[in-house]
């Protein structure tokens, strides 16, 4: 299985090996959390360090986060890389390269405008752009059933409106040190590049029901 993936899957080998070994080593070097996480202060200022958006989604806070995230990526993005190859070939491979890289930078930036003035906040998390894998996935399979905190079952296509909701209200008003505008606008990412890249796919997912 694992030498299936590495195979048909590269990019998606790479991203989930990539960020598991750079997190692991974060754990070890805590002092560069401050040098690749997320800090919108400095990012609106300084422009040069628009790079952070990028590292800060391949390194994680605990071994919770990783964990959490990288289950969700396993189970979504070896998928949906095939799912591309299957419709493009090889060009499939480079779409869900861009996929991921624009969804990490395009998730932050919400991020970066509405805290340019916070000193003190920093992010960090490859969820924005997992979230983007999940909703490009969703949009070819609606009706597989997903769970909630993995535990109550409801088709792909509930699951999105009840997350984007959650997400939408949890932005809002939640004060539990999670970056819920970067699960959102990873989502959404993932929603519009797909539609742009495979515009059919609208057809197609109101085609299920």
């Amino acid at each position: 299985m694992i030498q299936y993936y590495l195979t048909a899957t590269p990019v998606a080998s790479f991203i989930f090996a990539l960020t598991i070994g750079l997190s692991i080593y974060v754990f070890s070097k805590p002092e560069l959390y401050g040098k690749w996480m997320l800090h919108p202060y400095t990012v609106y200022r300084d422009k040069s360090r628009w790079y952070l958006m990028l590292t800060s989604g391949l390194i994680h806070k605990d071994w919770m986060h990783l964990i959490f995230n990288m289950i969700t990526f396993y189970y979504f993005g070896f998928g949906l890389e095939q799912i591309f190859v299957e419709i493009s070939g090889s060009m499939g491979h480079l779409l869900f390269a861009l996929l991921y890289i624009v969804s990490l930078i395009l998730s932050d930036i919400p991020t970066v405008i509405q805290q340019k003035n916070n000193y003190h906040y920093h992010s960090l998390g490859a969820s924005g752009a997992i979230s983007a894998v999940l909703f490009s996935y969703i949009l070819f399979n609606p009706k597989m059933m997903l769970g909630i905190f993995m535990i109550i079952p409801m088709p792909a296509y509930i699951f999105a409106f009840v997350y984007l909701a959650y997400c939408i209200w949890a932005s809002k008003n939640s004060n539990d040190g999670i970056n819920h505008d970067a699960h959102l606008f990873g989502a959404l990412t993932g929603l519009v590049f797909t539609i742009i890249a495979y515009p059919w796919v609208i057809k197609h997912f109101i085609g299920q029901f």
